[in-house]
């Protein structure tokens, strides 16, 4: 018996919605360990895909898989435990403190906490830069400070490892849309690190090439109407792709030793 693919996995992956297809097809696997960047002009089925691979919605066709096993199959506690998920938009109808918020985090938890458990919404706080906010109102912070709380709740639920050892994943729609320049870089390098320190699965929509170039390790690269390219993230991005897909002219500059894009 052969051994299970360790990932998520797209096998065929089909959506239709109004008589449109966002997903045609697609086959993919993304392994734990590494940092990959969904990208793709606005339509392309970025939030769709990420839709299913936290099986928040099902394909009309094809499969998508945990560890070859298919997600379907999988209970929500089970799922809850696994996977964390960080939509575009998290609205808090109560009146919860940063801290309460990051704590959520840790629910699915309940039953059977981690040995670090008093610890953990604090240093998750640390990370993402807002520990100082711990005791704010969370309906009283800046759109920037509220999607670092939200990272930091996700985080959370994922800080410890599980007692049978599984990977665990962050599954993440424009984690940066609302962040500043500086606190863009420091949380796609908190992305980047914990994923390869933690041998966590980080997927994460972004629509900068280049941080996404900077800091994910692949690309899963979708187009309307033409086949996804998937990689490593240096192979996938390239002037003459980005032309193809957005219909941006641009060059490729060397930085400090990190290659960048510069348009128009």
């Amino acid at each position: 018996m052969s051994a299970p693919t360790l990932g998520l996995q797209c096998v065929d992956a089909r959506v239709h919605v109004g008589g449109r297809t966002l997903l045609d097809g697609l086959t993919a696997t993304l392994p734990p360990g590494r940092f990959t960047a969904i990208l793709g002009p606005n339509g392309a089925g970025k939030s769709t895909l990420l839709s299913l691979l936290s099986a928040q919605r099902k394909p009309d066709a094809g499969q998508v898989l945990l560890d070859s096993q298919p997600l379907a199959s999988l209970s929500p506690h089970t799922l809850a435990l696994r996977r964390a998920v960080m939509p575009q938009e998290s609205a808090v109808a109560f009146d919860f403190t940063a801290r309460e918020v990051a704590e959520l985090g840790r629910y699915p938890h309940r039953k059977q906490p981690a040995g670090n458990e008093a610890t953990i919404v604090a240093e998750a706080l640390g990370a993402t830069g807002v520990i100082d906010l711990a005791g704010r109102s969370f309906n009283t912070l800046s759109g920037g400070e509220k999607a670092r709380v939200h990272l930091a709740r996700a985080l959370a639920q994922v800080w410890a490892l599980l007692p049978d050892g599984a990977p665990r994943w962050l599954l993440l729609d424009e984690p940066t849309a609302a962040l500043d320049l500086a606190h863009q870089h420091q949380s796609l390098r908190l992305l980047r690190d914990w994923a390869h320190r933690e041998h966590c699965g980080v997927v994460a929509v972004l629509h900068d090439v280049n941080l996404a170039l900077r800091y994910a390790d692949d690309v899963l690269l979708l187009s309307p109407g033409a086949a996804a390219h998937h990689g490593a993230a240096a192979e996938v991005l390239t002037g003459a792709r980005i032309d193809a897909v957005w219909g941006v002219r641009c060059r490729e500059v060397l930085a400090e030793g990190v290659v960048q894009f510069v348009f128009g």
